[in-house]
C-alpha cells in the first residue's frame, strides 16, 4: 500500500510503513536517487544510504512520493534517518533548489557541501564513539570563552550617514539598495546603524565579507558595539579557518536563532537563518564572493535572490561597485544610498601619478617614491608600499643562454622565493610544485643566475637595506600561512609597530590605519592590458580601494602610482576619485561591444592530457546546437565562440581549453544550458575528459 503526505510534505498518521524519497547526494551525477524508508522522515532530513555496492553516503531527503517510478525491488532502503538537527527549512530548500538549477549542478552538490564537514561525514555517526552525532557533542562540550569587549557606543553619524540610516529603518520588505561611499566615509557605521534597527524587532543580521582577513577587525567592532545594546545580543562568526567544531558552533547558534548576527565569508549565504531580517554585503564588488570550485556561485547574487525570497531588504555596500550593480541602479532596480565625504575631517588623499618613462628606477621604485616614505618616516607616519605579486622574483634566469625557471608540469614560470639563509626555492603558483633553486644553470652551467622583476620579498629585502632604521612588515600570502598570523601583523601595524608596510591585495580593502600617510603602487601596468575584459574594473576598484587606506585620520595622505601609461582613462579617473566618471565611461564601451552587464556569458572548460582532445570536446560541443535544426531555431540568441586553449593552457600536466556561451537573454540561456547539459555529460564519457561549466563567468 503506497503511503500519503500533506501539504507540507510529512507522513500522515495513517501512511503506510514504507515512504519512497527522492534523496539528494554528493555526486557529480544529474537526476533523482530514489530510495524507500520504513520510519517516518521529512524533506530537509539528512539520511545514510547505500551508494553503489559497499559505499555508505550522508545525503538529504528532498521529496517524498506515492510511487517510486522503478521496480520496488530495485530500491535500496535508507539505513539511517539521522534526527540530530530538525529538517532544514522551506526557505533554505528554496534557495539550494534555485543555485542547483542557475548554476547547473546536481542538487545534491548544492546542499551537502555547503553543510559544517562533521554534519555529513558517515563516520561522525557511525561507532561507540559516535553516539548522538556531532551535534549532542558540541552541546556537551564546554564553549570557547568569548573575551569580554567594553561596550562601545554609536558615535554621532553626519548628514549623509543619518540620511541613509533612517531610510534603510523604513523598510519592511525586499528592497536592494545600493551604498556607494568613498574610502572612509563611514559605510561600516551605516550597517551598524541599520542593524539596530533590525535587532530591535528580534530579527537576525547576515553580514558578508570577501575575505577572511577583514573579520578580526570588524569583529571587535561588532562585538563592542552589541554589548552597547540593552538586550543581549550574540555574534556567530563563521569562514573556512575555523576548527571544525568551532565553525559547526557557530553554524548552530545561527541555525537556532541564538546568534543575531552571523559574520561570514561567501559561503555563509547558505547558513540558515530562521528570524533573518537583513542581509549586508560589504565591499560588493569583490571577485572573491564568487566561487571558483566546486558550485561555482556568486554569494552576493544569491544574497539578492534570498532577500526576495524572504521578502526582506538586502544591503550592498563599496566604494567602487561593481558595474553590474552600477546598472541596478540605472535602471531603478536597486536604490543608491551616497555617501560623498569622509567620515572625519581629513580630505581624501591627493593621487598622484608618477610617468616611468624616462625615470632610471631603483629595485622598481622612482626617485619620488622613495623620497616620499623618507618624509613619512621623518614626519613619524605610516607608508604602504603595494605590489599584487608575492614571493621574490617572478623568474629565474641565465643571462648566458636565455633559460628561464620554467614549471615542468605547466605553461608559467616557476617564482623564487627566499625561505630564510641559503634554503631558496622556486615554487610554482599554479600547480604548487617546488624546487630547490638550481646552483648553476640547468642547460649551460653558467652559475650567474639572476632573479627578473621582483614580488614582495624583494621588494622589503631593499628597503631594509634602503632605510634600515625603518620596521618593516610585509603582508601577503606567504607570511600570514600561519593561523593567527595575518591577526598578528595586522595588529602591529594599527599599534604603530611599523613604519613600511609591503603588502599584496591582503591589505586593500576594509582595514582603518591610523597612522598610514603614504600610499605607493608598484607595478600596477601588470593588469592594464589583460585578455580579461573585466581588468580594468577590476585594476580601478584595486587602486582605489588600497588608495583609501591613506590619510583616513591625518590630514595630507597621498597616493603614488608608478606608471607608463598615465593618460590612461583608468589613471585619470583615479586621479580625480571619480568613480562615477569611470563607471559610466566603462558601461559605455560594454554596452557597444555588447559584453556584461548588457549580455549573459557561461564559460564550458574541458580537460585532457593532450590539447587535442580537450579542443575536439568543445568542438563536438558547439557543433551539436547546429546539428538539431529544431532547437538552432529556438536558441537563435545564444552565441557559441570557437573553443580555444586558456592563456596558461597546461596545469599540473593537464592541458585546459574553453568555450565560451553567451545570450543577450538570461532565460534563453538558462533554457539552452539545461538542454545542453546531458549532451555535455555523454560527449565527456565519450570523450574522456574533464569538464565544467561555469554560469556568469568572471575570469575568461
Amino acid at each position: 500500500m503506497a503511503s500519503s503526505t500533506n501539504s507540507e510534505g510529512e507522513l500522515t498518521p495513517d501512511s503506510a510503513c514504507t515512504v519512497w524519497v527522492h534523496v539528494a547526494l554528493d555526486v557529480p551525477l544529474q537526476g533523482e536517487f530514489v530510495y524507500r524508508s520504513s520510519v517516518p522522515v521529512q524533506p530537509g532530513q539528512r539520511v545514510i544510504v547505500p551508494f553503489g555496492n559497499r559505499r555508505k553516503v550522508v545525503g538529504m531527503a528532498v521529496a517524498l512520493f506515492d510511487e517510486p517510478g522503478i521496480a520496488p525491488e530495485q530500491v535500496k532502503e535508507i539505513e539511517q534517518v539521522l534526527d540530530d538537527l530538525p529538517p532544514m527549512p522551506a526557505d533554505w530548500l528554496r534557495m539550494a533548489a534555485f543555485a542547483a538549477g542557475y548554476y547547473q549542478r546536481p542538487l545534491g552538490e548544492v546542499m551537502l557541501p555547503v553543510l559544517p564537514a562533521s554534519l555529513r561525514k558517515i563516520s561522525a555517526y557511525q561507532g561507540e564513539r559516535s553516539a548522538g552525532g556531532p551535534v549532542a557533542r558540541i552541546d556537551k562540550r564546554k564553549a570557547r570563552a568569548t573575551p569580554v569587549v567594553p561596550p562601545l557606543a554609536a558615535p554621532r553619524l553626519n548628514v549623509e550617514q543619518q540620511a541613509a540610516v533612517d531610510y534603510l529603518a523604513g523598510l519592511s520588505a525586499f528592497q536592494p539598495v545600493l551604498l556607494h561611499g568613498v574610502t572612509g566615509s563611514g559605510k561600516t557605521e551605516v550597517y551598524l546603524g541599520a542593524m539596530q534597527a533590525v535587532l530591535e524587532q528580534g530579527l537576525q543580521v547576515l553580514l558578508l565579507v570577501p575575505e577572511i582577513n577583514l573579520t578580526p577587525q570588524l569583529e571587535q567592532v561588532l562585538r563592542a558595539r552589541l554589548a552597547s545594546l540593552q538586550a543581549g545580543h550574540e555574534l556567530a562568526v563563521l569562514h573556512s579557518r575555523l576548527a571544525e567544531g568551532e565553525r559547526l558552533r557557530a553554524w548552530l547558534q545561527a541555525q537556532r536563532g541564538q546568534a543575531s548576527v552571523l559574520l561570514g565569508t561567501r559561503l555563509s549565504i547558505f547558513t540558515p537563518m530562521p528570524k533573518l531580517g537583513l542581509i549586508i554585503i560589504d565591499e560588493e564588488h569583490d571577485a572573491s564572493y564568487k566561487q571558483q570550485e566546486g558550485l561555482r556561485y556568486s554569494a552576493r547574487d544569491l544574497a539578492v535572490w534570498r532577500a526576495r525570497d524572504r521578502d526582506i531588504p538586502v544591503l550592498l555596500g563599496s566604494a567602487t561597485p561593481s558595474l553590474e550593480s552600477w546598472l541596478h541602479v540605472q535602471r531603478a532596480n536597486y536604490h543608491k544610498l551616497s555617501l560623498t565625504q569622509r567620515a572625519t575631517t581629513v580630505t581624501l588623499p591627493e593621487v598622484q601619478l608618477v610617468d616611468t618613462r624616462r625615470l632610471r628606477l631603483q629595485q622598481g621604485f622612482s626617485p619620488q617614491m622613495l623620497e616620499a616614505i623618507e618624509q613619512r618616516l621623518a614626519s613619524g607616519q605610516q607608508s604602504l608600499v603595494f605590489l599584487n605579486r608575492r614571493g621574490y622574483a617572478p623568474v629565474l634566469s641565465c643571462h648566458s643562454c636565455g633559460w628561464l625557471s620554467r614549471c615542468t608540469r605547466c605553461t608559467a614560470y616557476m617564482v623564487m622565493h627566499r625561505q630564510g639563509g641559503p634554503r631558496n626555492e622556486l615554487q610554482c603558483h599554479h600547480c604548487g610544485h617546488r624546487s630547490r633553486v638550481p646552483r648553476a644553470c640547468p642547460d649551460c652551467g653558467d652559475q650567474d643566475l639572476q632573479p627578473m622583476g621582483r614580488g614582495t620579498q624583494r621588494v622589503e629585502e631593499y628597503l631594509a637595506e634602503r632605510f634600515p632604521q625603518a620596521r618593516i612588515a610585509r603582508i601577503d600570502a606567504d607570511s600570514t600561512r600561519r593561523k593567527g598570523s595575518a591577526e598578528a601583523l595586522f595588529a602591529q601595524v594599527h599599534a604603530g609597530e611599523v613604519d613600511i608596510l609591503v603588502g599584496t591585495q591582503m591589505v586593500a580593502k576594509g582595514h582603518d590605519f591610523a597612522k598610514l600617510g603614504l600610499v605607493g603602487v608598484l607595478n600596477a601596468d601588470a593588469m592594464l592590458f589583460a585578455h580579461d575584459f573585466r581588468a580594468p574594473e577590476r585594476l580601478f576598484a584595486q587602486l582605489m580601494q588600497v588608495a583609501g587606506r591613506a590619510g583616513r585620520h591625518t590630514q595630507g595622505g597621498a597616493v603614488m602610482i608608478q606608471t607608463d601609461y598615465p593618460e590612461q582613462p583608468v589613471y585619470q579617473a583615479l586621479r580625480r576619485h571619480d568613480y562615477d566618471g569611470f563607471a559610466d565611461y566603462a558601461l559605455h564601451e560594454r554596452e557597444e561591444i555588447g559584453l556584461p552587464p548588457y549580455a549573459y556569458q557561461a564559460l564550458l572548460t574541458a580537460e585532457a592530457r593532450q590539447l587535442a582532445h580537450a579542443l575536439d570536446y568543445l568542438q563536438q560541443a558547439r557543433d551539436w546546437l547546429a546539428s538539431q535544426p529544431e532547437l538552432a531555431q529556438a536558441y537563435e540568441a545564444v552565441m557559441l565562440y570557437d573553443p580555444v586553449p586558456l592563456r596558461i593552457v597546461r596545469v599540473a600536466n593537464v592541458e585546459r581549453a574553453q568555450l565560451l556561451v553567451e545570450s543577450v537573454s538570461r532565460p534563453v540561456l538558462q533554457a539552452f544550458l539545461a538542454a545542453w547539459m546531458p549532451v555535455l555529460a555523454q560527449l565527456g564519457t565519450a570523450c574522456r575528459v574533464r569538464w565544467q561549466l561555469e554560469v556568469d563567468p568572471q575570469q575568461i
